[in-house]
């Protein structure tokens, strides 16, 4: 059975930082895109970062210089790191990825993480 599992999150003040962890494990044949959403209280999920399996990433506008998100193919993980933090990011924070698990990285489908609340107080 494919899992993401994601750790990292936690209770930090503004200005402080935190590096959100997420690993895939399962019948793997093949990761593509992985990346990261959020969804704050009342409203709408939202793509905060992703990065292809060529290292290609893509940032929320609000998060871009504040976060860095990187990937270890291998390793079939990716982190968030997360400086700077605001109230306005606090968010439970979900990890995601496009992943095969037919041969020649066929059968590929988005997969989920459970969530990890980040909370940044003033």
């Amino acid at each position: 059975q494919v899992q993401l599992v994601e750790s990292g999150g936690g209770l930090v003040q503004a200005g402080g930082s935190l590096r959100l962890s997420c690993v895939a494990s399962g019948p793997i044949s093949y990761v593509n895109t992985m990346g990261w959403y959020r969804q704050a209280p009342g409203k709408q999920r939202e793509l905060v970062a992703s990065i292809t399996a060529g290292g290609r990433t893509k940032y929320k506008e609000s998060a871009s210089g504040r976060f860095t998100i990187s990937r270890h193919n291998a390793e079939k993980t990716v982190w968030l790191e997360t400086n700077n933090l605001i109230p306005e990011d606090t968010a439970v924070y979900y990890c995601y990825a496009d992943i095969c698990t037919g041969v020649f990285g066929s059968d590929c489908q988005d997969r989920w993480g459970q969530g990890t609340q980040v909370t940044v107080s003033s």
